[in-house]
């Protein structure tokens, strides 16, 4: 039988040797950025993503110099690697991750951070295409409380109101210039006019726009609601960019972006509506991005739930 060699019997653990002094305690210590396949339970599929992680537990005894990070690491890679990501799981690997440091933790924190890819069906044609979503699972145990938070973001189209408006009125404008004196205009001449580049001589600009959205779940929630919240959040907003298009799928598009003219608060407003009518979430915090394209600058709206002790409503 194979004996452990001396020289590793005698390694020095400067870590487990304690301050001959209180130094003080310390919020969070662990780990960031570290690299685990993790397979994702969602409305009874499971997904294999690559995640980024980080653990983290308090340092509560001012005595220690450290804590346990290989504890930290090894918990999550047997959780990682023996189930998905699910809520049960989460509050079994914080609950694991509060008992491996009870002689010197009373907090347990864990995010994982990973791109989410759907199928999503075209507008209209047969067509079908993959779309990637910023996912982030968050959960903590903080005074024998677990709180887990489900973030996500979506890519859509918006159209401005205010450009749409003085569109119309240059579109106008031309039509004045064209037939304002001719008093027997036929609707075949209309028509035609419209179709060409003389009668639609200016467009409403648009800018690809980001709903940032972070949920806090209820305490009686069993799953994580990934692929539906992200069909609530695009089926509110009416105008998710798309993935394969044919020419149908883009003139429905474009009728779509026409039909559903707003600004960042319109849209803030939007997601605030639905996320307030649904009862899966204690709390939310809202960041809306329209990357302009009149302007350099992007134009910004943020809501949150409004609940004491939630989400602040800070960018």
């Amino acid at each position: 039988m194979s004996s452990v060699p001396s020289t590793l019997k005698s390694m020095p653990d400067i870590a487990g040797r304690p301050y001959a002094k209180p130094q003080g305690t310390l919020d969070w210590v662990g780990m960031s950025h570290i690299h685990q396949p993790v397979l994702v339970r969602d409305q009874g599929e499971t997904h294999r993503v690559q995640a980024n992680v980080e653990v983290f537990v308090d340092l509560d005894d001012p005595h220690a110099k450290g804590i346990h990070m290989s504890r930290l690491y090894l918990l999550l890679d047997e959780h990682a690697t023996t189930r998905p990501l699910s809520v049960p799981g989460l509050k079994m690997l914080l609950g694991a991750m509060h008992s491996s440091h009870l002689d010197l933790s009373t907090r347990a924190y864990v995010k994982f951070e990973f791109m989410y890819d759907l199928r999503q069906p075209a507008l209209l044609s047969d067509n079908q295409g993959w779309s990637a979503y910023p996912v982030s699972v968050t959960g903590t145990l903080i005074d024998g409380e677990m709180h887990l938070e489900l973030a996500v973001e979506v890519t859509y189209s918006s159209t401005c109101p205010c450009s749409a408006a003085l569109a119309r009125q240059l579109i106008q404008n031309a039509f004045d210039e064209k037939f304002g004196e001719d008093n027997e205009l036929t609707i075949d001449q209309v028509k035609g006019w419209l179709g060409t580049e003389e009668g639609i001589v200016a467009t409403p600009h648009s800018q690809r726009s980001f709903a940032k959205v972070k949920t806090r779940l209820a305490p009686d929630a069993t799953e994580l609601p990934i692929a539906s919240l992200i069909k609530r959040l695009e089926d509110a907003l009416g105008t998710p960019v798309q993935t394969a298009v044919k020419r149908e799928d883009e003139q429905e598009f474009a009728l779509r972006n026409g039909q559903n003219l707003m600004f960042c608060e319109d849209a803030g407003r939007k997601l605030q509506s639905t996320l307030n009518a649904d009862s899966r979430f204690d709390d939310f915090w809202v960041r809306i991005e329209h990357h302009e394209s009149l302007h350099a600058h992007n134009a910004v709206s943020i809501v949150t739930k409004g609940v004491d002790g939630g989400f602040l409503p800070i960018p």
